[in-house]
Order: structure tokens, then C-alpha cells, then sequence
């Protein structure tokens, strides 16, 4: 995070030239949506974090508009239910994966637990956790157990990518404000938002920790600067393509008797001219 200013542009000089980047990426995502949904091998789980404002949502609308949302899942993870939290943390996360072919979006994810929680760790007592498996290593427990079940996912198969949309604080006053004038977001305003805000610097260095401590080759984290969304669209587009494209995806190749059954069907389509 260190090296990253949430005001980065990039090497774009405007917007409409980021947009028209953001166009071509979109159109390879597509491309390489329909080999995924055909070679059915790998799954590709996207998760998105950040504060409130940070622009999730709108990364999400943005950035996958074209793709064909048969193949797509997006959950939203907020306060655990009842039944969530009469499971382990990461319950509703596995429920919630995609399958082979597919993408998964998550919008928040089972990294609350070491970020939220580990804000609020009054969080922990609701989740009636035995007094022995709450000890003062508990964060870097859960950090080695979302490592250890990031990995499992990878051997079998799913392609993880998680962006962490990193807004200045001053960007995220500009969007509350925006939130509380304009009518037609008032809904996206909660006086919670103001209660987290005050816990900035506990949530970055929350953040600093889990990003560190969870980023590896099979799963890594991207610091995205996100005080431009169009910037971050355009970033997260092109890190997706590359992560498909180094997946070397194919439409399957036909066996010789698939091939002489179309060849089949092609004659008798023909006949019924």
C-alpha cells in the first residue's frame, strides 16, 4: 500500500483514453468468458474489498457488462446471518463458489473476518467460538487457514484474483457527501458509514496485515488506486485477461467421433432443404 497513491493514473493522460481501454479489455474478457465456459476446467473466483465509497459495486457493474451473465455469480457478503454464524467463517464462502466454467464475484468476502472482526473484535464473542480457539494468535491463525484454503481451491482447479480498491480518505468524504445530496443515492447512506470512517487508520492497518500475510503466487492481492474508478475499472480489466489468458484456455478439442457425428449433422440439415 506503500507504494501505491489512491490518486494513480497510470500512464493515462485522459479519461476517454482509459475509457476506450477499458472498451478492448472488456471485449478480450468476453472473448475469454466463452473458452472458460467451454473448456469447463477452471473456475475463476474474483473477490473485491474496500472501504465504504471505495467503488465495488461499480467495479463490478463496469468491468464485467459484457460477459454472459449465464456464467456469472455475484454475492454480496454482509453482516452473517443466524445460520451463518452457527458455522465456521468460512461456510458461507465455500457455499458461494463457483463451479468449473464459471466466475464468482465477491463483493466483500471471507476476508471480513480479519478485517472487520479484527476492528470489532466484539464480533468474535457473537460468533460463540470455544475460549480456546480464541487466543492472541487467532488473526494469524486465520490468516494461515485462508491460506491453506485458498491453495485447496487453486489444486482443484480455481483461479483467484482479489483486488483491494484503495480509496484516500479524502475521496471517500467526497462520495458520503455525494451520497447524503443527491436523492438518488440517499439509499446507499447508512450512519454506519460515518462509525467506520472513524476507524480508518485501524481499518488500513488491518488491511496492511491481511493484504501481506495473504498474498502469494496462487492467489494473489492487487492494490488498486480508486480514487478514479476509471482507472481501476481499466486496471482490474487487464489483470483479469492476463490471468485467463496465462491459463491457456482452449475450446475442447473434438475426438474423431464427435467429428464425423457433425459431419452427420450437417447432412441431414442440408437434406431438409
Amino acid at each position: 500500500m506503500k507504494r501505491h497513491r489512491p490518486d494513480d493514473k497510470g500512464h493515462f493522460k485522459t479519461r476517454e483514453v482509459a475509457l476506450e481501454q477499458l472498451e478492448k479489455g472488456i471485449e478480450r474478457l468476453e472473448a475469454r468468458q466463452k473458452l472458460l465456459y467451454a473448456q469447463n476446467e477452471y473456475a475463476l473466483l474474483l473477490i473485491f474489498q474496500g472501504m465504504d465509497a471505495a467503488g465495488k459495486d461499480s467495479a463490478i457493474k463496469h468491468v464485467m457488462s459484457g460477459i454472459n451473465p449465464q456464467g456469472t455469480e455475484v454475492h454480496s457478503f454482509k453482516a452473517p446471518s443466524t445460520e451463518e454464524l452457527s458455522h465456521d467463517y468460512l461456510w458461507r464462502g465455500v457455499k458461494a463458489l463457483p463451479g468449473r466454467g464459471r466466475i464468482g464475484i465477491f463483493n466483500r468476502s471471507y476476508y471480513e473476518e480479519v478485517l472487520v472482526v479484527r476492528v470489532h473484535p466484539e464480533l468474535l464473542v457473537s460468533q460463540r467460538l470455544p475460549d480456546s480457539c480464541v487466543t492472541p494468535r487467532v488473526w494469524r491463525e486465520r490468516f494461515e487457514d485462508i491460506n491453506a484454503f485458498e491453495r485447496y481451491l487453486w489444486r482443484n482447479g480455481t483461479i483467484i484474483l482479489k483486488f483491494f480498491l484503495y480509496i484516500s480518505r479524502s475521496e471517500q468524504r467526497k462520495r458520503l457527501l455525494e451520497r447524503l445530496d443527491d436523492p438518488s443515492k440517499n439509499w446507499k447512506f447508512s450512519a454506519g458509514d460515518l462509525l467506520e470512517r472513524a476507524k480508518w487508520h485501524k481499518y488500513m492497518s488491518a488491511y496492511r496485515d491481511a493484504l501481506a500475510a495473504t498474498s502469494h503466487d496462487i492467489a494473489p492481492w492487487y492494490v488498486i488506486p480508486a480514487d478514479h474508478k476509471w482507472f481501476a475499472h481499466v486496471v482490474i480489466a487487464e489483470i483479469i485477461v492476463n490471468a485467463l489468458d496465462d491459463a491457456d484456455l482452449a475450446f475442447p478439442k473434438l475426438t474423431p467421433k464427435q467429428r464425423q457425428e457433425l459431419v452427420e449433422a450437417r447432412r441431414q440439415l442440408l437434406r431438409e432443404r
